[in-house]
């Protein structure tokens, strides 16, 4: 079950590095991507970073919505991680194709995708140099959500090997983030 996340801890869904998955609807289009390279930014208001080259379909319909989606796939998703992450929006809909369930967020119009461990829903500031320069988009977490799980009194505690989260390092290696350790 989704269960929300204290927007003041949203940086905690990201701050171990998961490779995430994007979504962006305008329009009645809607895409779906894979994106490594995301990470919390500020606390209050809760900012994320994320890079998306602008060549790409999620990018275009971002730029025209102003939002984004990001969530955390899990172990039992990598395949999918991998085939969206694969393939652009543009030549086929990935949702049809890959079976992929989604719910609708609460305030951002693009897609919540089914199964992953957490989601933020954000919307993007006006950073047009960072964006122009570096393809780095500055978004604002508007609600953030986990799965209870997965995320229980404000931080992860993965039970299960199929619902931990994963780290892309490349052509489709993926490493599972691994166990809890805590310092004395």
């Amino acid at each position: 079950m989704r269960v929300p996340v204290e927007l003041r801890r949203a940086y905690r869904l990201l701050n171990h590095g998961a490779t995430t998955l994007v979504t962006a609807a305008h329009d009645g289009h809607r895409n779906i991507m894979a994106a490594a390279w995301v990470m919390p930014l500020d606390f209050d208001p809760p900012k994320l970073a994320a890079v998306i080259s602008s060549d790409t379909y999620t990018r275009e319909l971002v730029e025209a919505s102003r939002e984004l989606i990001v969530q955390l796939p899990t172990v039992a998703m990598i395949d999918l991680t991998f085939a969206v992450g694969s393939e652009s929006g543009r030549d086929v809909d990935k949702f049809a194709k890959h079976g992929i369930g989604t719910s609708q967020g609460a305030i951002v119009a693009a897609p919540l995708v089914d199964g992953c461990a957490a989601w933020l829903e954000c919307r993007v500031a006006k950073e047009p140099e960072m964006v122009s320069k570096y393809d780095l988009l500055v978004c604002e977490v508007v609600a953030a959500w986990a799965d209870d799980r997965s995320w229980a009194d404000g931080e992860w505690r993965f039970a299960r090997e199929e619902d931990r989260t994963v780290h892309h390092m490349s052509r489709g290696v993926f490493y599972a983030t691994g166990a809890r350790l805590e310092a004395r």
